[in-house]
């Protein structure tokens, strides 16, 4: 068939070709080339650099070719190099082409080799992929304009102009605090500050109003939930399980903090993965937590009894890590090439190996690290030691008298806590504590063996740091922790305790160096009351009055056998003793508490062995060894040997991250900046600035933030101080006459950023905003978080939510207990992430559960008539004025005629509760201006 007899094969080829096909060659020949060259050539062969010299991307630079010449002769098959490469498999030269595709470079090179009029683009991102490339500073342009308030305002103005558009009129200044409490405190400001605002006639009186709210320590709770989101943060391990972590926390507390104190990004890089490799005196536990954010995601307790199944799992923990650092630092989705090279970006899977190799050496668990305010514990730890030893030897002396000869119940019954065996003063240099029967029958086990001196001065004479040695009748064959060492070492508990190997029998001994007068024997199973077993029930308790002659000054025989409360309490105890053990019990309960060191969330680190290629991901199929390495196509390059000691692979990675070389992370940061103060970042896809992501509406005003942020040391707040006092910022939320109707014409969704762009509240700003306008918002910052969960002890937890809250949980909401795959019960409905993935951005869905949670939830019946009685307080019992305070306080702003008069009579007929209501469902409330 003859070309002329396919009229639209002809056409096509008139259309897009730049020289026609010659007749009889397969038609297909061509799409099969082109589709060859764009998916497995331009990686290499395109871009500013392209490989060998060669040009693939247009039919000129092919022709021309590279450093060996031409790679093409039209109709000259035998004499064009990229024929003879593709035939003989050299090239491409990972992947050799099929015979079917070389069949069709050959027709197509016959053909004419015919290129589309379009040059060819890549379908996927080259090493000169726009985010790759060096961070440089544009020049600002030049634009005439009174309008323009800093640089921020000239690249705005300038794409402005440039699609025909104009800017808004600045917002006024009630819309401006509200706007900019939200945006960096996630706080309404009170009618006080706003008053303050409006009165202040000075020139800087915005600026001055930028600097207070970033000084503010509601800034870090605002911005530090930010990271939370992008960092998976979460409370609980997920998965069937999804048990609480309790001591999660800290890594929370630590970013709060970081963001507050403006910590610089390649430090804050380093303490996150690597804070203990870090020294210095500014390093306490909170730094050390900061290592939470490499085990931050979902971890499966269950685990995997096969070999297969804990490679998997293990291959999944780093996976998480590196879609983290991936996510959260680079904005690449590294994790892409876990299988195989990625797909559309310059990441090959040996440089996602090289990342695993990099973290091969974490593991999800807690560790001890010291306590923050460890000075201040310290103090009051002596102060707590102090309080209960009087209280110890007040406990002490009302104890009844052992009287081993007697078999009635005169005493309480043993506690695994803590036993005092009282007798009358005997000099003595050892006691001797004999068990004939425990509990359970198992071998008997004590935590600390003591004997106390007579007289005003007491004190342990049996300790360890008084000279005292302990000796033992045998010692349990797992003497890992439970060593005859530790009967007087001081350190009471399970893992530093004493067992016997013999079943339901034994004895402890401790000798002292001298003669001393003692009064009492005190003893216990575990003093952190974490085990009950292994009790002794039936003893006998001597001292050595001389040597070799033993006393027996208490027994068993005059306790009661049956149990009794934790803390032992004579069966006749009196009201005062009662008293007593109560406050014991809570001193302690305080002690425990002000241990100098905190446990944290935040993994542990071990050397690991080689890391491998996994073929197609498969932890069984092990390829290459892939040394700890950072992505080849991100500069500057970072490759450490396979044998790297584990902390220096992590700390060398974090100051990669943090090297002003390193085009990606100065881009990411401030396009997150720019993402939360507008709704939308200049690159849209906050955690992909990849082929896949959206490129950037204003890119030479991305690259002048993110130098300007590289520049100033890589600190946050000054690039929230320049976007927020930019002309752009403070625009009104809609256009004016013709402007703002060119604007919804020629661009309805603002990305030109013609006006601001108002947007909904998330979860956490809505919450705290209606606790502190109904006057209940706790500011208490820092520590383990509320929970609006019922307690269970479930092994597969279920997470009810409570019926009633109170004072104790209304702290702002990034304290609010984090489990996984549960959210809140009323503001979980706004889009909260869920913290089993990282969420770089939060959708924003409109549902008619919102609004029903915020008219009939308990949570907002009880703010709501939190709300009344405030405004009965500051208001009194005008409706009148109780309306007026209310939309101060929550609006900022008077009511107009109109809206008193519909509050007023709202309050009359249903009641001043119900106004509350109202208020907290308006969109107004909820909404940034």
């Amino acid at each position: 068939m003859t070309t002329a007899s396919r009229p639209c094969f002809t056409l096509i080829l008139i259309l897009t070709m730049l020289s026609a096909a010659r007749a009889g060659d397969p038609p297909q020949a061509q799409e099969q080339v082109r589709a060859a060259i764009v998916d497995k050539c331009l990686s290499c062969h395109s871009g500013e650099k392209p490989k060998g010299g060669l040009d693939l991307t247009r039919r000129a630079s092919a022709l021309k070719g590279g450093e060996n010449g031409p790679a093409v002769v039209p109709g000259k098959v035998d004499e064009s190099p990229l024929v003879e490469k593709v035939a003989a498999g050299e090239m491409p030269p990972k992947n050799p082409l099929g015979p079917e595709l070389v069949a069709a470079f050959r027709s197509w090179v016959a053909s004419g080799a015919p290129y589309g009029i379009e040059p060819l683009a890549a379908r996927r991102a080259g090493r000169d992929w726009w985010s790759l490339r060096p961070v440089s500073r544009p020049k600002v342009p030049e634009v005439s304009s009174g309008w323009v308030r800093n640089p921020v305002d000239a690249f705005v103005l300038q794409a402005l102009n440039e699609h025909g558009l104009e800017p808004a009129p600045e917002a006024d200044r009630v819309r401006l605090i509200r706007r900019l409490s939200f945006d960096l405190t996630g706080l309404p400001p009170t009618p006080e500050e706003v008053d303050a605002f409006l009165a202040d006639t000075k020139p800087d009186a915005y600026e001055r109003l930028v600097d207070r709210l970033l000084d503010s320590p509601r800034y870090g709770e605002r911005w530090g939930r930010h990271w939370l989101d992008v960092v998976r943060f979460g409370e609980s391990h997920g998965y069937e399980m999804n048990q609480p972590r309790p001591n999660a926390w800290p890594y929370r507390d630590y970013v709060i903090r970081a963001f507050n104190r403006d910590t610089p990004l390649p430090r804050f890089a380093l303490e996150q993965l690597a804070a203990d490799t870090v020294k210095g005196p500014e390093v306490d536990g909170l730094t050390l937590a900061a290592t939470g954010f490499l085990v931050g995601g979902a971890h499966d307790q269950v685990g995997n009894a096969t070999l297969a199944g804990m490679l998997q799992q293990r291959a999944d923990d780093l996976d998480d890590m590196i879609t983290a650092t991936g996510t959260g630092f680079l904005g690449l989705t590294v994790n892409c090439a876990r299988c195989h090279d990625h797909k559309f970006d310059p990441i090959a899977q040996r440089d996602y190996y090289g990342l695993a190799a990099v973290f091969a050496g974490v593991t999800h668990a807690e560790r001890e690290v010291p306590a923050a305010d460890r000075q201040a514990r310290q103090a009051e730890t002596a102060r707590v030691e102090a309080e209960l030893a009087d209280l110890g030897r007040s406990l002490d002396a009302s104890e009844p008298e052992a009287h081993p000869d007697h078999d009635t119940s005169a005493r309480s019954a043993v506690s695994a806590l803590r036993n005092v065996e009282r007798f009358p003063a005997v000099v003595a240099r050892g006691v001797r504590f004999t068990v004939l029967a425990t509990n359970d029958g198992n071998e008997p086990c004590l935590d600390e063996l003591e004997a106390w001196s007579a007289g005003p001065n007491s004190r342990n004479v049996a300790s360890a740091t008084a000279g005292g040695v302990a000796s033992a009748s045998s010692e349990y064959p797992d003497a890992a922790i439970h060593k005859v060492v530790h009967l007087n070492d001081g350190r009471p508990g399970n893992d530093r305790s004493w067992i016997s190997r013999s079943k339901g029998r034994g004895w402890a001994r401790v000798s002292w160096p001298e003669p001393v007068a003692v009064d009492r024997v005190v003893w216990g199973r575990d003093r952190v009351a974490k085990f009950t077993d292994r009790l002794a029930t039936e003893y006998y308790v001597e001292v050595e009055t001389g040597a070799g002659v033993w006393r027996v000054v208490a027994s068993s025989s005059d306790r009661a056998k049956t149990g009794g409360p934790a803390i032992a309490v004579a069966v006749a105890a009196s009201a005062a003793r009662a008293e007593l053990l109560r406050r014991e019990e809570a001193l302690r309960g305080r002690l425990a508490a002000l241990k100098p060191t905190m446990t944290v969330y935040a993994g542990t680190f071990a050397q690991p062995g080689p890391t491998h290629v996994l073929r197609r991901g498969d932890p069984l199929q092990k390829g290459d060894v892939a040394p700890p390495s950072a992505p080849a196509a991100v500069a500057p390059p970072l490759v450490l040997p396979p044998d790297a000691p584990e902390a220096l692979r992590r700390a060398a990675f974090a100051r990669w991250v943090g090297d002003p070389a390193n085009p990606l992370p100065a881009r990411v940061m401030v396009n997150r900046a720019w993402h939360y103060h507008f709704g939308r970042g200049i690159v849209a896809t906050p955690g992909d600035f990849g082929f896949n992501g959206t490129p950037p509406t204003h890119p030479a005003l991305l690259d002048w933030l993110a130098s300007a942020y590289r520049d100033g040391g890589c600190r946050l707040k000054p690039i929230h101080r320049l976007i927020v006092c930019s002309a752009t910022y403070r625009q009104a939320g809609t256009g004016s006459g013709r402007a703002g109707a060119k604007g919804l014409e020629v661009d309805r969704s603002d990305v030109w950023l013609w006006h601001y762009p108002a947007r909904r509240l998330e979860a956490e700003p809505i919450r705290d905003a209606i606790l502190a306008v109904a006057g209940t918002l706790d500011l208490t910052m820092g520590g383990p978080g509320y929970s609006v969960w019922e307690k269970n002890t479930n092994y597969v937890m279920i997470y009810n939510p409570r019926e009633a809250l109170g004072p104790p949980e209304f702290r702002r909401m990034v304290y609010q207990f984090k489990p996984r795959s549960r959210q809140d019960p009323t503001f979980g409905a706004f889009d909260c992430p869920d913290a089993a993935l990282v969420a770089p951005r939060r959708t924003v869905s409109t549902t008619p559960l919102q609004a029903l949670n915020l008219l009939n939830s308990q949570f907002l019946l009880d703010q709501a008539a939190f709300l009344a009685q405030r405004l009965e307080r500051e208001a009194g019992a005008d409706p009148s004025a109780q309306a007026a305070r209310a939309f101060r306080l929550a609006f900022a702003r008077q009511p107009t005629a109109a809206e008193r008069a519909a509050a007023v009579a709202l309050i009359r007929s249903h009641g001043l509760p119900a106004l509350g209501r109202a208020i907290f469902n308006a969109n107004e409330f909820v909404y940034i201006p």
